[in-house]
């Protein structure tokens, strides 16, 4: 009886322990350690690429990091919840439904912006769903095309805002020096006051020239001012 009794006092740990190994295989069972660890390391890959693209493109006036800290968290997170939903029907329409409520509150000042944010989302679907070969293809491609844009767009004229202030008498001498200097140019507003007068011009410029030392050469302007008109996130 106390052979009996000893040997069930030994049985009921292992079955216990049996129970406990039975939780982590469970775990597992969809994906290894090994698959969590390649997930990570494309999607962090995937997602540096992404971020050094944005910041290499951005033709803002201020860059962010935290854009770019973004993009590398947008993608990580992206890829670990497609890989653990897999193929569980129920629990990606969880997901779904949880994702639908979600409101994002933190306005988006340039398109450019979400297409990096969707483009992050994407890598992370591909990484997600382990296609690691097509995932470094796409993020290569794309970040290919994205250098070229932004290299093609440095090589075109910029759009500028000529503010001037001048002497009314004097602007049939101010219209003529206007069209020595640019070849291109239109009148976006003017105002004329009892203490003088404001002209803007849109104009284009290849180059720095000096457009505003030109203006302050002619008889009648007052001050001139050079305002680029590219948006505060442009490319």
């Amino acid at each position: 009886m106390i052979t009996l009794a000893h040997a069930a006092q030994q049985a009921a740990p292992s079955k216990k322990a049996l129970a406990t190994s039975d939780f982590w295989i469970s775990q597992f069972a969809q994906f290894t350690p090994k698959d969590i660890a390649l997930v990570l390391l494309f999607s962090l890959i995937a997602s540096v690429i992404i971020s050094l693209v944005y910041k290499k493109t951005y033709r803002g006036v201020l860059y962010n990091p935290s854009f770019g800290v973004t993009l590398i968290l947008l993608t990580m997170i992206t890829s670990s919840v497609v890989m653990a939903i897999g193929s569980n029907v129920a629990l990606s329409m969880g997901m779904v439904g949880a994702l639908s409520i979600v409101r994002f509150r933190t306005a988006v000042k340039d398109p450019i912006d979400t297409a990096y944010m969707f483009w992050s989302i994407t890598m992370g679907i591909l990484i997600g769903t382990r296609y690691y070969l097509p995932a470094m293809v796409v993020v290569l491609g794309i970040s290919f095309v994205m250098l070229m844009i932004s290299f093609l767009k440095l090589r075109t004229n910029y759009s500028y805002l000529l503010v001037m202030h001048y002497d009314p008498a004097f602007e049939q001498e101010i219209m003529i020096m206007l069209s020595r200097v640019l070849r291109n140019y239109r009148l976006r507003s003017k105002t004329v006051t009892r203490a003088g007068a404001e002209m803007t011009v849109e104009l284009q410029l290849r180059d720095s020239s000096d457009i505003v030392g030109h203006m302050l050469g002619t008889n009648g302007v007052y001050d001139a001012t050079l305002v680029s008109c590219q948006s505060e996130a442009a490319i």
